[in-house]
Protein backbone atom coordinates (compact mmCIF):
# COMPACT_ATOMS: atom_id res chain seq x y z
CA UNK A 1 0.00 0.00 0.00
CA UNK A 2 1.70 3.69 -1.01
CA UNK A 3 1.00 5.84 1.56
CA UNK A 4 1.93 9.99 1.03
CA UNK A 5 3.10 11.64 4.28
CA UNK A 6 2.91 15.50 4.30
CA UNK A 7 4.41 17.89 6.85
CA UNK A 8 5.60 21.65 7.36
CA UNK A 9 2.18 23.20 7.94
CA UNK A 10 1.97 25.66 10.83
CA UNK A 11 0.89 29.60 11.70
CA UNK A 12 2.63 32.09 9.51
CA UNK A 13 2.10 35.54 9.48
CA UNK A 14 0.36 36.91 6.46
CA UNK A 15 3.12 37.95 4.00
CA UNK A 16 4.64 34.76 5.11
CA UNK A 17 5.99 31.75 3.24
CA UNK A 18 5.99 28.23 4.40
CA UNK A 19 6.91 24.95 2.21
CA UNK A 20 5.14 21.72 2.28
CA UNK A 21 6.41 18.45 2.12
CA UNK A 22 4.49 15.06 1.05
CA UNK A 23 6.58 12.17 0.88
CA UNK A 24 5.64 8.99 -1.14
CA UNK A 25 6.47 5.23 0.15
CA UNK A 26 7.86 4.13 -3.21
CA UNK A 27 8.03 5.94 -6.39
CA UNK A 28 4.97 6.24 -8.17
CA UNK A 29 5.67 9.56 -10.48
CA UNK A 30 5.98 7.72 -13.80
CA UNK A 31 2.46 6.69 -13.25
CA UNK A 32 1.03 9.43 -11.83
CA UNK A 33 -0.28 12.90 -11.62
CA UNK A 34 0.72 14.47 -8.38
CA UNK A 35 -0.64 17.34 -6.74
CA UNK A 36 -1.97 19.13 -3.48
CA UNK A 37 -5.55 20.09 -2.72
CA UNK A 38 -6.85 21.94 0.13
CA UNK A 39 -10.16 22.19 1.73
CA UNK A 40 -11.56 24.66 4.30
CA UNK A 41 -14.63 23.54 7.01
CA UNK A 42 -18.18 23.03 4.97
CA UNK A 43 -16.52 23.10 1.35
CA UNK A 44 -15.16 20.76 -1.43
CA UNK A 45 -11.37 20.26 -0.98
CA UNK A 46 -10.06 22.17 -4.35
CA UNK A 47 -7.11 22.14 -6.44
CA UNK A 48 -4.21 24.36 -5.66
CA UNK A 49 -1.33 22.80 -8.01
CA UNK A 50 -0.25 19.67 -10.01
CA UNK A 51 2.43 18.18 -12.17
CA UNK A 52 2.17 15.60 -14.16
CA UNK A 53 5.42 13.33 -15.15
CA UNK A 54 6.25 15.24 -18.07
CA UNK A 55 7.19 18.16 -15.39
CA UNK A 56 3.85 20.03 -16.47
CA UNK A 57 2.57 22.27 -13.51
CA UNK A 58 -0.86 23.61 -13.24
CA UNK A 59 -2.00 26.33 -10.99
CA UNK A 60 -5.45 27.41 -9.38
CA UNK A 61 -5.76 31.17 -10.47
CA UNK A 62 -6.15 32.01 -6.66
CA UNK A 63 -2.39 30.83 -5.95
CA UNK A 64 -0.60 31.38 -9.62
CA UNK A 65 2.84 33.51 -9.35
CA UNK A 66 2.60 32.91 -4.98
CA UNK A 67 2.80 29.22 -5.06
CA UNK A 68 5.80 26.35 -6.72
CA UNK A 69 4.88 22.86 -7.22
CA UNK A 70 8.23 20.71 -7.37
CA UNK A 71 9.28 17.10 -7.10
CA UNK A 72 12.49 15.05 -5.91
CA UNK A 73 12.48 11.92 -7.64
CA UNK A 74 15.48 10.66 -5.32
CA UNK A 75 13.88 11.42 -2.28
CA UNK A 76 10.02 10.38 -3.75
CA UNK A 77 9.01 13.49 -2.64
CA UNK A 78 6.46 15.91 -3.67
CA UNK A 79 6.66 20.00 -2.51
CA UNK A 80 4.61 23.05 -2.44
CA UNK A 81 6.61 26.63 -2.00
CA UNK A 82 3.75 29.26 -0.40
CA UNK A 83 4.73 32.84 -0.57
CA UNK A 84 3.16 35.88 -0.04
CA UNK A 85 0.40 33.67 2.10
CA UNK A 86 -2.83 35.33 2.90
CA UNK A 87 -5.24 34.46 5.78
CA UNK A 88 -7.47 32.81 2.65
CA UNK A 89 -4.33 30.24 2.18
CA UNK A 90 -5.63 29.10 5.26
CA UNK A 91 -6.91 25.33 5.29
CA UNK A 92 -6.00 22.02 5.54
CA UNK A 93 -3.20 21.00 2.87
CA UNK A 94 -3.66 17.45 1.03
CA UNK A 95 -0.87 15.53 -1.02
CA UNK A 96 -2.82 13.59 -3.87
CA UNK A 97 -1.76 11.00 -6.26
CA UNK A 98 -3.62 10.08 -9.23
CA UNK A 99 -2.87 7.42 -11.22
CA UNK A 100 -3.20 7.63 -15.13
CA UNK A 101 -4.83 4.73 -15.98
CA UNK A 102 -7.72 3.83 -13.27
CA UNK A 103 -8.13 7.28 -12.30
CA UNK A 104 -7.45 6.02 -8.60
CA UNK A 105 -6.76 8.68 -6.25
CA UNK A 106 -4.20 8.17 -3.21
CA UNK A 107 -4.35 10.60 -0.43
CA UNK A 108 -2.47 11.90 2.25
CA UNK A 109 -3.15 12.38 5.99
CA UNK A 110 -3.61 16.20 5.52
CA UNK A 111 -1.28 19.33 6.65
CA UNK A 112 -2.80 22.34 8.31
CA UNK A 113 -1.82 25.80 7.24
CA UNK A 114 -3.34 28.75 9.05
CA UNK A 115 -2.37 32.23 7.83
CA UNK A 116 -2.83 34.46 10.83
CA UNK A 117 -1.24 37.77 12.37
Amino acid sequence: QVQLVESGGGLVQPGGSLRLSCVVSRNIFSNSLMGWYRQTPGNQRELVASVSKGAITNYADSVKGRFTISTDNAKNAIYLQMNSLKPEDTAVYYCNARNYWNGRDLWGQGTQVTVSS
